[in-house]
């Protein structure tokens, strides 16, 4: 079962066609996080979505990897200040309720 959820970083790099380099450097800078066991690296399939993303930014865009790193973390900051809108539109959508039901 365990297997299920994990791909060997070697069948990553066939497949996707890259460096063995790029994962390991993207493991070392914390952007994803590898599996090491006796049988070798791995990464878990959670984590796909994120390395195709990370292989468009380097070897499309030409981003290194410090600039990956910092547009993953923007898009973050951007994710996060997209909630907190959310967030506050609905309290203020609460409130106007709130002041009408008030007032009448």
């Amino acid at each position: 079962m365990e297997n299920l959820t994990k791909i060997s970083v070697e069948q990553c790099c066939i497949y996707y066609k890259i460096e063995l380099s790029f994962i390991q450097k993207l493991d070392q800078h914390g952007l994803i996080s590898l599996i090491t066991s006796g049988e070798g690296a791995f990464i878990t399939y959670e984590q796909l979505n994120d390395l195709e993303k990370y292989i468009h930014f380097h070897y499309d865009l030409e981003i290194n990897m410090e600039g990956i790193e910092t547009v993953v973390h923007l898009l973050e900051r951007i994710k996060k200040l997209q909630q907190e809108v959310k967030i506050l539109r609905n309290y203020g959508q609460e409130e106007q309720f709130t002041n009408f039901d008030t007032a009448t």
